[in-house]
């Protein structure tokens, strides 16, 4: 199993429509194949910075899903709100 983990920070009048289009997308993420589940993280004490966290079954299956038109459509839409550059990483549980 691969562990994705994404920080995102964006603009403070950008959240709620990151939030409406995570809203929209996050189960069209979860049933993408190889994905077993994804979710939204919200720091405490900054209200704008977030992370998803998303199990898939490989890296594969990971690089399918970042290829697709589903990702490349949302991605377009999310990285417009950034408030600073993103980061990611892959894991693995030990």
């Amino acid at each position: 199993m691969l562990i994705r983990i994404v920080k995102m920070e964006f603009q403070q009048e950008k959240v709620n429509t990151f939030l409406e289009l995570f809203s929209i997308t996050r189960d069209k993420i979860a049933n993408f194949d190889g994905c077993l589940g994804v979710d939204l993280l919200q720091t405490v004490d900054n209200e704008n910075l977030f992370f998803t966290y998303s199990r898939w079954n490989s890296e594969l299956d990971l690089e399918n899903y970042r290829s697709s038109d589903l990702f490349k459509d949302t991605w377009a839409k999310t990285k417009v709100m950034f408030s600073n550059k993103p980061e990611a990483w892959s894991l693995t549980q030990l």
